[in-house]
C-alpha cells in the first residue's frame, strides 16, 4: 500500500509539473498492469476490471475520462474529460487508471 501511495505521488507530480501535446492513445491500467492501449481514433466504452468491480473508460472526440467507478467518492469520475499527452485519471480504490499519450510533450516548468 505505500509502495502504491508513493507510485501515486510520483504520478502526480510528474502530470503536474509536464505539460502534455496531442494525445494519440489512451494507456489503460488494472491492478499496475497494463490493460490496454486504445488508440482515440474511434469512439467507444471500455469496461475494465478492478478489485471492487468494472470502472468504465469512454473515449470520445480525441478525448478519454472514466465515466463510472465502483469506488465509494468517484473522484476519478469527477476529474472529467482528459484531452493532452500527460494527464491521467486514478481510481484508487479500484487499481484502475487512464492515461494519455502522445507525441509532443514537452517540459514547461523549467522553460527549456
Amino acid at each position: 500500500m505505500v509502495l502504491l501511495l508513493g507510485v501515486l505521488c510520483i504520478t502526480w507530480t510528474t502530470v503536474t509539473l509536464w505539460q502534455g501535446g496531442v494525445a494519440d492513445k489512451a494507456i489503460i491500467r488494472s491492478s499496475g498492469k497494463i490493460f490496454s492501449e486504445v488508440p482515440l481514433s474511434r469512439n467507444q466504452i471500455i469496461s475494465v476490471p478492478g478489485p471492487l468491480g468494472i470502472s468504465r473508460i469512454a473515449i470520445h472526440n480525441r478525448q478519454v475520462r472514466i465515466a463510472a467507478d465502483p469506488s465509494p467518492r468517484q473522484y476519478c469520475v469527477h476529474q472529467g474529460w482528459l484531452k493532452q499527452a500527460g494527464e491521467i485519471a486514478i481510481c484508487l480504490p479500484n487499481q484502475v487508471s487512464v492515461e494519455m499519450s502522445g507525441r509532443g510533450k514537452r517540459y514547461d516548468s523549467l522553460n527549456y
